[in-house]
C-alpha cells in the first residue's frame, strides 16, 4: 500500500485518514494537523522523512506567484529542510494544471463559470492560474489578497495591476510568520463574518476555503463556491448559507474533500511507483484523467 501524508499547521480536529485505490494501487491518505506550531511540523516531518511514499505541507505554500515570478516563504523554507529523502510537495502542481481545467469542465458540466460574472478570489497569489482560468472564461475578477491576508478592504479587478504591486511587497511578505498571512490552528475553525458588501457582489467565490470562511456572512444565496479542503460538515455549512453550487478541485474521499497539497502527494506516489524518475506538473492532468479521478460537482439548493 502507498502511505501520503498531510503535515498541516491547522487544526488537529480537521485530521482525516482515507483509504483509496486509483489505478489498482491501495493508498493510505493521512491528514495531520500541528494546531499552527512551526516546532511540531518540522518534527512530524523528520519522523515521516523516508517512512512514506510522499509527504505534502497544508497550511502553508512554499511559494506564492505574481505572474511568472515565484517568491518563497521563509516558514515553508525551514519546514522542507526538514525532509531529506522523500519527495516533499505544496499542492503548487496540482494549483498550475488541475484546477484551472477543473473550471473549464464546470463550465461544460453546469455552465459556470458565465461570461461577465463576479468571482471574488481569496488569493491570486496563490492560485494564479485559477486567476487566470476565470479570467479566460471572461469572468470579472475581484482579486481578494488584501482582503483576506490582511483584512483590508481592498479587492483589485485587474491581474497586470495586482502583480505590480504585488512584487513590491512580496519579498517583505514571504519573511512575515505565516500566522499573521493565514489562518492556521484552531484559528480554521473560527467565521467572523465582515465585508458582506462584497461576498454579495459577487456570483462565485473560489479559492482556499479557511481563507473563504474567514469573513464568510449567513447569506450566500444563490451563489458558487469554487474550493478545497473541506469536511462534510462545512459542506452543511454552505448549503445552509444558500450556496447553490459546490465545485471541489478533488472529489470525496470517505467524507473529507482535500487541499491541492494532498492531491499532488498522492499524484507523486503513484508516478514514484511507475519508476517515473523526474515527476513534472505537467504529468499529473494525465495521471488523474486515467485515474478516472474528477473533481466534486454539487447542486446544494
Amino acid at each position: 500500500m502507498l502511505h501520503v501524508v498531510s503535515v498541516s499547521l491547522g487544526s488537529t480536529a480537521r485530521d482525516h485518514r482515507a483509504e483509496i485505490v486509483l489505478l489498482g494501487r491501495k493508498i493510505l491518505v493521512e491528514r495531520r494537523g500541528t494546531d499552527g506550531s512551526l516546532r511540531r511540523a518540522a518534527r512530524l516531518l523528520r519522523e515521516l522523512d523516508g517512512r512514506v511514499d510522499a509527504i505534502s505541507l497544508g497550511g502553508i505554500d512554499l511559494y506564492l506567484f505574481a505572474g511568472p515570478r515565484r517568491y518563497t516563504f521563509k516558514d515553508a523554507l525551514r519546514l522542507a529542510g526538514a525532509v531529506r529523502h522523500t519527495p516533499l510537495v505544496d499542492g503548487s502542481g496540482i494549483k498550475e494544471t488541475w484546477e484551472p481545467h477543473v473550471v473549464e469542465l464546470a463550465r461544460q458540466e453546469i455552465g459556470l463559470p458565465q461570461e461577465g460574472q463576479k468571482v471574488l478570489l481569496a488569493s491570486a497569489l496563490d492560485r494564479w492560474p485559477l486567476a487566470e482560468a476565470f479570467a479566460r472564461a471572461g469572468c470579472r475578477l475581484m482579486i481578494g489578497d488584501a482582503l483576506f491576508a490582511l483584512g483590508l478592504p481592498l479587492v483589485f479587478s485587474s491581474l497586470d495591476s495586482f502583480a505590480t504591486v504585488a512584487r513590491v511587497f512580496l519579498p517583505f511578505f514571504c519573511r512575515l510568520p505565516i500566522a499573521l498571512l493565514y489562518p492556521t490552528g484552531k484559528r480554521q475553525e473560527k467565521s467572523r463574518p465582515r465585508f458582506a458588501a462584497l461576498y454579495r457582489q459577487a456570483d462565485i467565490l473560489a479559492g482556499d476555503f479557511h481563507f473563504l470562511r474567514r469573513y464568510l456572512p449567513q447569506d450566500l444565496g444563490g451563489k458558487a463556491v469554487f474550493t478545497s479542503t473541506l469536511t462534510r460538515q462545512d459542506v452543511e455549512e454552505l448549503a445552509q448559507r444558500g450556496v447553490r453550487w459546490l465545485v471541489t478541485f478533488a472529489p470525496e474521499m470517505e467524507g473529507r474533500w482535500f487541499g491541492a497539497n494532498v492531491l499532488e502527494a498522492i499524484c507523486t506516489a503513484l508516478l514514484k511507483s511507475r519508476g517515473v524518475k523526474e515527476i513534472k506538473p505537467s504529468l499529473y492532468r494525465p495521471l488523474l484523467a486515467e485515474a478516472g479521478l474528477a473533481p466534486g460537482i454539487y447542486r446544494l439548493n
